[in-house]
């Protein structure tokens, strides 16, 4: 049996770890117990309760609107994984700057990036998302069409992303990716990267940006960006969304073709 003297030497250090992970704790609390609790009591998923909030508290066809009862219930309600404010305006002003007419965006989740996309896109533009998971699709579809975009704006195509991406040409008639946006399973960003370098997906000037680089990170896509010299590229630095002492970047990427 550990004595009280030994027991108390290990408080200081215990004190010291719940300070300096403290955040992280918290992010737990909201993202992990919060969820599993609300799961239990509502017999709905978080997605689910999500849409419900936006639905009643957004006005139809408003696309900003939508993102602010978003950006509310995620901050204050329950924590979900969405780009958030404040990355979003580095995305938003990346779009204004290359301003795409073809857009791909891996990991729809719930739309809130695909409303926040679709919102910036010039007149004729198009996006395509893809979302793996039925449950998320069927909310993001939901979203996207209370947002006020058609399937002339904004298709979501429901499939793994490694399954499309080689269709993308074929089935879609995609010849050239003007923009690219990153928010799916972190594991997925290098090997969908490269199919889309293999199948001849991007051109001199398309732009990737990719989300989550520092939390929970992507260490296999960086270090291929530093060795492969096909991208000039930047982090650009953050905070995690709806959360407070934890970094986070997103990944800009230019693409300038095989040397």
């Amino acid at each position: 049996m550990v004595s009280p003297a030994i027991a108390l030497a290990f408080v200081p250090l215990l004190l010291t770890l719940i300070i300096k992970y403290r955040y992280y704790f918290v992010l737990f609390y909201r993202a992990v117990l919060v969820r599993i609790w609300k799961d239990c009591v509502t017999g709905l998923s978080r997605e689910e309760r999500a849409f419900q909030y936006v639905l009643t508290n957004s006005t139809p066809g408003d696309p900003d609107s939508i993102l602010d009862a978003f950006d509310y219930w995620c901050s204050k309600v329950e924590f979900i994984s969405n780009i958030g404010p404040k990355k979003g305006k580095i995305l938003d002003r990346l779009l204004l700057e290359q301003s795409p007419l073809t857009v791909l965006e891996l990991g729809a989740h719930c739309g809130y990036s695909t409303v926040r996309i679709a919102r910036a896109l010039p007149l004729g533009a198009r996006l395509y998302s893809i979302e793996m998971d039925q449950g998320n699709a069927a909310i993001a579809e939901k979203i996207i069409r209370l947002a006020g975009f058609d399937d002339d704006t904004v298709e979501l195509i429901v499939n793994p992303s490694d399954e499309v991406i080689p269709r993308l040409r074929s089935d879609y008639n995609l010849e050239r990716l003007d923009f690219v946006f990153m928010d799916h399973w972190k594991k997925c960003y290098l090997p969908d990267l490269q199919l889309l370098e293999e199948y001849g997906l991007l051109g001199k000037g398309s732009m990737i940006v990719a989300d989550n680089m520092l939390f929970p990170g992507a260490p296999k896509f960086l270090r291929y960006l530093r060795k492969c010299g096909l991208y000039e590229w930047k982090i650009h630095r953050a905070m995690l969304e709806y959360s407070r002492g934890i970094r986070d970047g997103m990944a800009e990427l230019i693409y300038q073709g095989i040397k």
